[in-house]
């Protein structure tokens, strides 16, 4: 949980035409709106160089500063350019530090698996949770100790133990998270496609004698 939050510096959008948009987007500025449920959206600008350092701070709560009182929002989304790629606008959510919001963060794996040591392949499947919690309890990323996963064994969601009661985890229970199989190793592959080589082959010559078979017999 941070102990602060990434200020991200937001201004009122006066020109709402689209040629407004436009004319802010080449001065660097990405127009946006601010909403809450319940309540008159906002429509707001951010400097185009803020807004990137916000998206690579890492957090996903931010602090604004609306009408001289300081609120939190969060991304909600991001549109971009097709053909540059660059943001175009962006939606932020206001979230209200009494009420639970959801959100998604990284998940993490750390540690070294028994089942890698001891020659295994190690695959992640889902790198992403959905949580319930306060905007103050928002973690940076979830983590998932491995260590104690074994050869041909796997781990779900529902093996996730957070210290935090009050941050529950929407995702459901059942979905896996990551798998250490069996390397199936070269000689066993080689054995495997000469078995099938040889059996084709037998295959062939049974039907080729089957044939001259019936040749003789007319």
């Amino acid at each position: 949980m941070p102990s602060s939050y990434y200020k991200l510096e937001i201004s009122d959008r006066v020109d709402l035409r689209k040629k407004g948009s436009n004319a802010l987007r080449k001065k660097g500025i990405i127009p946006g709106v601010l909403y809450y449920t319940g309540e008159d959206n906002v429509n707001i600008e951010i400097d185009k160089s803020v807004l990137f350092h916000a998206m690579q701070s890492g957090q996903r709560i931010f602090e604004i500063d609306q009408d001289g009182e300081s609120q939190y929002t969060m991304i909600k989304e991001v549109q971009y350019h097709p053909v540059t790629d660059e943001v175009i606008h962006i939606d932020l959510m206001r979230v209200r530090r009494s009420e639970k919001m959801t959100i998604i963060v990284p998940l993490i794996l750390v540690g070294d698996s028994k089942g890698v040591k001891e020659g295994g392949l190690l695959s992640q499947s889902l790198n992403q949770l959905e949580i319930s919690c306060f905007p103050t309890d928002v973690p940076e990323q979830i983590e998932l100790n491995v260590e104690d996963l074994e050869l041909s064994s796997s781990m779900s969601v529902s093996d996730i133990k957070l210290e935090n009661e009050d941050i529950e985890i929407i995702t459901e229970k059942e979905v896996n998270i990551v798998t250490v199989s069996q390397i199936i190793e070269d000689d066993e592959a080689e054995e495997d496609d000469s078995e099938t080589e040889d059996s084709s082959e037998e295959s062939s010559s049974e039907t080729e004698e089957a044939a001259e078979s019936e040749g003789r017999a007319e």
